[in-house]
C-alpha cells in the first residue's frame, strides 16, 4: 500500500512509519521538516504546511492517509479537502480528551463531547496551527468533525489515552521508570490499587495499520490495558525491571491535594478518584476506566507491561529525563515525604 503520513517524525508518527515499513508499505511523509528522522533513505519526504503549502500533495494518489498531528480545525479542513479524492482511507488520530469530562466509569464512544462555536474556534486559533493546552480536547473534536464532514465513510477516528514508549516527549511514564530506577524512598500517589490506563505506541501503531489494511472506519477509544492494571503493579514492575531498591510511600489523595501536589503533572498518571479536580463538582472516576470494547472487537491487543517498561528504561539510560515536563524534583519529594511522616503519625 501507498500511505501518506502527516507528521511522522515524532513519537507515535515514528512508530507508524517503522511498522508500515516493516510490513512492506510505501511511505510518504508530509510535514514542515522541523524534526530529524531516521527514515530518510526509506521514505519520500514532502515539505510543507497544511494551511499554505499543500500544493506538493496535489495530483497524487495514496491508498491511505494517517493524520498524526491535527490540532486546529482549519488545518484539518484544508488537508482533508485536498486529499478527499486522493485516498480511499483516512485515519485521524484524536484523543479521549474530546469528552466533556471523565466523571463516570466506562466512558464509551457515545459519551458527550466538548463543542465550540465556529466563532470561538477562530478566536482561539487565529494565527496558530499548534497545540493549545486549554482547549486541546474541544479542538480535537472540532477537528474530528471537519474530517468527518469531508471524508464521510472513508474516515477512521482513533481516540487514544496516554500513549507511552520510547520518544515519549510528555515524560509521564518515563518519569516513573527513572524515579524508581534511582531508588530510595519514593512518594507514590493515592490508592495503590487505583486503576490506570495507557497504551504502548507500538500497540497503537500496529493496530492502526491492521485497521487500515482491513479498511475499517468509525470512531474508537484506544487506550488500555484490557485488565485492571494498578499503580502498585506499575511501580513494582518498574522496580523489577530496573533492579531498584526503591521503597514506596503512599500519600493519600487528601494529603497530596492539601500539599498542592498537582494531579497528572506533579504525579504523572494520577487523577483523584474521590476528590473533585479544581473547578469541578464531582471526581473524575472514569479517568482510568475508558471502555475499549469496540477496539478490542477489532483486534486491539497489548504487549506485556514488562516489555513496555523495559523499552522506556533502555531509552532513559541513554538520555536525561526532563523532570520539568512531568513529575517533581527530588528535593520537593523529600520535603513531602517528611510531611507525610508527620501526617501519618
Amino acid at each position: 500500500m501507498k500511505i501518506l503520513i502527516i507528521g511522522g517524525t515524532r513519537f507515535i508518527g515514528r512508530y507508524l512509519v517503522s511498522e508500515a515499513l516493516t510490513r512492506g508499505h510505501e511511505i510518504t511523509l508530509f510535514n514542515r521538516g522541523n524534526h530529524h528522522h531516521e527514515f530518510a533513505d526509506d521514505v519520500e519526504h514532502l515539505i510543507g504546511d497544511r494551511e499554505h503549502q499543500l500544493d506538493v500533495l496535489k495530483n497524487r494518489k495514496w491508498d491511505a492517509v494517517i493524520d498524526t498531528c491535527g490540532y486546529v480545525p482549519r488545518d484539518v479542513y484544508h488537508s482533508t479537502q485536498t486529499l478527499a479524492d486522493q485516498t480511499d482511507h483516512y485515519t485521524f488520530i484524536s484523543s479521549i480528551s474530546v469528552y466533556k469530562d471523565w466523571m463516570p466509569e466506562g466512558i464509551d464512544e457515545k459519551y458527550a463531547v466538548q463543542i465550540l462555536s465556529k466563532e470561538k474556534v477562530e478566536e482561539i486559533t487565529r494565527g496558530t496551527s499548534g497545540f493549545i493546552p486549554e482547549y486541546y480536547g474541544a479542538l480535537k473534536y472540532m477537528c474530528e468533525k471537519e474530517a468527518e464532514n469531508t471524508l464521510g465513510n472513508k474516515l477512521l477516528t482513533i481516540r487514544p489515552g496516554l500513549i507511552v514508549g520510547k520518544y515519549d516527549y510528555s515524560e509521564r511514564l518515563p518519569y516513573w521508570v527513572n524515579r524508581v530506577d534511582n531508588g530510595g524512598k519514593v512518594l507514590a500517589p493515592g490508592d495503590p490499587h487505583q486503576r490506570i490506563q495507557f497504551i504502548d505506541a507500538k500497540d497503537l501503531a500496529s493496530w492502526n495499520l491492521d485497521m487500515i489494511e482491513h479498511k475499517e472506519t468509525g470512531t474508537f477509544n484506544a487506550t488500555g490495558i484490557n485488565r485492571n492494571l494498578t499503580m502498585l503493579e506499575l511501580l513494582e514492575t518498574c522496580k523489577e525491571i530496573t533492579k531498584s531498591n526503591a521503597e514506596f510511600y503512599w500519600g493519600s489523595e487528601q494529603f497530596l491535594l492539601e500539599n498542592d501536589v498537582k494531579p497528572w503533572s506533579d504525579m504523572p498518571l494520577w487523577i483523584p478518584s474521590n476528590h473533585p479536580l479544581q473547578g469541578e463538582e464531582k471526581p473524575w472516576k472514569g479517568a482510568n476506566s475508558f471502555n475499549i470494547d469496540k477496539a478490542l472487537s477489532k483486534g486491539l491487543t497489548f504487549r506485556s507491561l514488562k516489555e513496555t517498561i523495559g523499552d522506556i528504561h533502555t531509552w532513559n539510560q541513554l538520555r536525561e529525563v526532563e523532570i520539568s515536563k512531568a513529575g517533581i524534583t527530588l528535593e520537593r519529594e523529600q520535603q513531602l515525604l517528611k510531611e507525610l511522616a508527620k501526617y501519618s503519625a
